[in-house]
């Protein structure tokens, strides 16, 4: 990773945004709700050992610990692990440190399963790319699942420009899309700005079978539920949950839709 680009996830990420960023809007509730159940999907049994890396404030740390997992959380950010263990309140069931996604302290097919959540989409070049991707590979046992988030290529038109309208706080910003959909990076909009390399399906699917894991699946996680703009009241009754999750269900390969909404997610097997 550049150390320019370590210094500007850093400082987005001391800024503490971060911490209820999943429970406290519609959009965060719903990457949640979709990132969970499309895991469940191929996690095998509790207590399997899964990494969670570049796991954050433990979100999904805290998910999989609450059902019995034991797991080995490892963030860049400092802030982040200090979050983990609080959280924790020094449950046997978590280890969390600080540690880099392309050089882990974790031994070979030592783990069930690997949560690459956050890493990829902050990982401006290919090489690193592939590599936080085959340190995952290296680290699941044989047979065992890599659940692999990315960044939509439209996501900064569709949710920046289209629904946070973030022109009218940064005018560059409709320029800067332009430049996205062509290179892939977010440049920072300002100081401790989120920045991000933004992914198409295709190239996606190609450099997770470049580093060695086969692709069983790629979705789109919040599909266009996401700009709906009474999405948390919607989350919060039954009937209407239901319906967008079975929506989103029912949409989730269509080819011409897997770039719409912000987060594609990839669930790739270590080869045998």
């Amino acid at each position: 990773m550049l150390d320019a680009d370590r210094s500007i996830i850093e400082a987005h990420y001391a800024r503490g945004l971060e911490a209820d960023r999943l429970e406290v809007d519609g959009p965060g509730m719903l990457e949640f709700a979709r990132t969970t159940e499309i895991i469940d999907r191929r996690l095998p049994p509790a207590p399997a050992v899964v990494a969670d890396i570049g796991g954050g404030p433990g979100r999904y740390t805290a998910w999989l610990a609450g059902r019995g997992y034991r797991v080995e959380h490892r963030d860049l950010v400092s802030l982040h692990v200090e979050q983990v263990r609080a959280s924790m309140d020094g449950s046997p069931m978590v280890r969390s440190e600080v540690g880099d996604a392309l050089d882990l302290d974790l031994d070979d097919a030592c783990v069930d399963a690997v949560l690459l959540l956050g890493p990829i989409y902050h990982l401006r070049r290919r090489a690193d790319r592939l590599g936080a991707l085959r340190e995952a590979r290296r680290i699941v046992r044989p047979g065992g699942p890599v659940f692999v988030a990315a960044i939509s290529r439209w996501a900064p038109r569709i949710d920046g420009v289209l629904r946070q309208r973030l022109y009218g706080d940064y005018p560059v910003f409709i320029d800067a899309v332009a430049e996205v959909e062509r290179v892939g990076w977010t440049q920072p909009l300002h100081d401790g700005s989120f920045t991000a390399y933004c992914h198409r399906p295709g190239p996606l699917r190609t450099e997770v079978r470049a580093a060695g894991l086969d692709v069983a699946d790629l979705v789109s996680v919040e599909g266009p539920a996401f700009m709906l703009s009474d999405l948390a009241e919607r989350l919060a009754d039954p009937v209407d949950r239901e319906v967008v999750l079975d929506s989103l269900r029912a949409t989730e390969r269509v080819p011409e839709l897997l770039g719409i909404g912000p987060h594609l997610l990839v669930t790739a097997v270590r080869r045998e």
